[in-house]
Parts: structure tokens; sequence; C-alpha cells
């Protein structure tokens, strides 16, 4: 058996931008219709909503209870500090909660969507200081950051922002990739185009809900994300997401020179060609590489039969990772199509 499996060691098949375009238009899948592929995407879905269960809660936690924290050193452990759990989380049986917040960097900073654009409004800086006026008054760091550096806690504000967008678009996400799994273990959902169908009804239902977020300070609530800013959670949260994690993404440390000598990376971010959907599966696990931590944490919560699969082909438990990584970027293909039929008037 040859060290790499063939399977790995192909010519690079993929369609070019034309054959996409055609097949979006024409309503066709981007994933070919398999037993295999159903299989796969069906059940790294399942395992991935369960993942995104514990991502979304955290988040919550960290953007409600840990807002404008100096020192968040518990921001993990959503609000249990029991012995347990410390002992437990630096014995790192825990989720990596780390790839979350990668994600919410990533959309951080490529900042597009109506969530960016409200940020640079006078009313959401109008938001940030009475916040700011509100917690100086309690807290005397923040109190003397505040002048020597006008700019640092309204950035931090909306990285809280981002941060909770986030958690409440992977609520909604989880529970329809835990749906999924449910409709194709009851037959409702046999084919790969039924299952872009079925993300997409998901999508579009919960395409106008509200984005809101606010933060309690002394008893006083205050608005960060009010109603009246009108995101939803299709157009303002959902898409940007999709562009900045799975098209766009960030280069890994160790997979590109960060030398700007080197001219390996792109100054034009929407050039940027990082995001899941790019990604070679093979640096699965490797140093710098964060998508590592999350098939980490859906390896542990594998589907047994997804898991039977993978032992049945190439190193068996050996490349597994590699396997979900593989399986994941099939997944998020499907996701992509069903995102994107979502925002068109017809097929």
């Amino acid at each position: 058996m040859p060290i790499v499996p063939a399977e790995l060691v192909h010519a690079n098949l993929s369609i070019d931008r034309a054959e996409v375009q055609r097949r979006l238009l024409a309503g066709e899948t981007l994933l070919k219709d398999t037993p295999d592929h159903l299989l796969e995407v069906v059940d790294v879905l399942k395992s991935y909503g369960e993942v995104l269960d514990a991502y979304s809660i955290n988040l919550i936690y960290q953007a409600e209870r840990q807002f404008l924290n100096p020192l968040p050193i518990f921001k993990y452990l959503d609000g249990d500090h029991s012995p347990a759990k410390i002992w437990r989380h630096l014995n790192h049986d825990r989720i990596n909660f780390e790839y979350a917040e990668y994600c919410q960097k990533a959309m951080f900073w490529h900042a597009t969507g109506g969530m960016d654009a409200y940020f640079d409004s006078e009313a959401f800086a109008d938001n940030c200081r009475r916040i700011i006026d509100a917690k100086r008054r309690r807290d005397p760091l923040l109190a003397l950051l505040n002048p020597l550096f006008p700019g640092f806690l309204p950035e931090l504000i909306r990285s809280a922002a981002t941060t909770h967008a986030l958690g409440q678009f992977w609520r909604v996400m989880s529970d329809l990739f835990l749906d999924l799994a449910a409709a194709e273990a009851d037959g409702r959902v046999r084919s790969i185009p039924a299952v872009v169908e079925f993300i997409k009804d998901g999508l579009v239902a919960a395409a106008a809900n509200p984005i809101r977020y606010g933060v309690s300070i002394g008893g006083e609530q205050l608005w960060v994300l009010p109603p009246e800013a009108g995101l939803t959670f299709l157009v303002d949260v959902a898409v940007p997401y999709v562009e900045a994690v799975f098209l766009r993404g960030m280069p890994f440390l160790g997979t590109v020179s960060f030398n700007a000598q080197a001219q390996q990376i792109s100054p034009d971010q929407a050039q940027f060609t990082y995001g899941a959907l790019y990604a070679d599966p093979l640096p699965s696990m490797g140093s710098g590489i964060p998508p590592s931590l999350l098939m980490q944490d859906m390896y542990r919560h594998l589907p047994e039969r997804l898991h039977q699969w993978y032992r049945e082909r190439t190193r068996g438990e050996g490349d597994v990772r590699v396997k979900i990584c593989m399986s994941f970027q099939k997944s998020m293909f499907c996701v992509t199509n069903a995102a994107i039929n979502g925002t068109m008037p017809h097929p």
C-alpha cells in the first residue's frame, strides 16, 4: 500500500468558474449526487451541529457575560467554575472554542455585509459612547484606557457584537444540521439535491430573523445592535459568514510566507482564497492550522456510521481527521450552494 493513499493523489479535476456559474444558474448541485456523498455530508453535518451548539452557547456567553472584561481567563467555561470543569479544561478534555474565535476574527476582519456598515454609523458610535460611559464608572482600568486610546473600546464593542451575531447564526445552523440528520434517518432526505434543498429551506425560513444584541451594565440595559439597526440573519450574518470563512479565510501559519517582500499574500482581501472551500485537507492536524481544532471537535462527536465508513478506507484511524476535513469540505459546498440558492429569486 502506498504511503499516500491513491485517492489523495490525483490530477486537479476542479471545475472552472464558468461551470460553477452554469450549475448554480441551472439549479444543479456543486457536489455530485452519490450514496457515499450523502452519508458523508449528512453525518459530518450532524457532528458539526453538535459542535456548533457548544460554539454558539460559548460565543453568546462571552459577548454577554465577559463583555469588556480585560482579563477573560474563564471565558471558555460558560460560567461553570467548578474544579472538575477547570481540570477538564486544563487537560484539554473540552471543545476547542479557539476555532470559533478564529471564525469570528475572520468575519470581523473581512468586514462585509450590513453589520459592518452599521458599525460605521453615527448611531453605533452613540451606542458605544453610552456603553463606555456606563462601564468606566465601574471599571477604573477602562476609565484610564479610554482617554489614552479612544478607539480601543469601540473596537472591542464591534468585536463583541460580531461574536454575539455569530453565536446567533450558529444557533440556527446547529438546529438545522441536527434536523437534517433526523430527516435523512426517517427517509425524507435521500439525495444531495435534497440536502441542498433542506438547508436552503432552513436558511430561507430564518432569513428575516432579527439580529439584536444588548448588554446589562449596573442593572441598565444598553443596546449594541438595536432593533432599529434592521439587521437580519441571512443577508447581514449568513452571507458575510460564507464569504469570510468559506471563501476568503485567512492564510495559515506555516503554509505561506507572511513576508511582504515574498508577495505570497495578496494585498487585496477580496482576492483571498484561503477559505474552507479552497483548503487542502492534508495539513489537517498540523501546527498553526486552525481547522485542525474543528476536526478534533467533530471527531469527538462523530456518528458511528460515518466512523465505520472511515475505518474501512485508506489508513483507517490513521488519517481519520484528514477524511473528516474532506467530508466537511464537501458538506460546505452543499451549504454554500444552499446559501446562494436562497438569495436567488428562482432556480
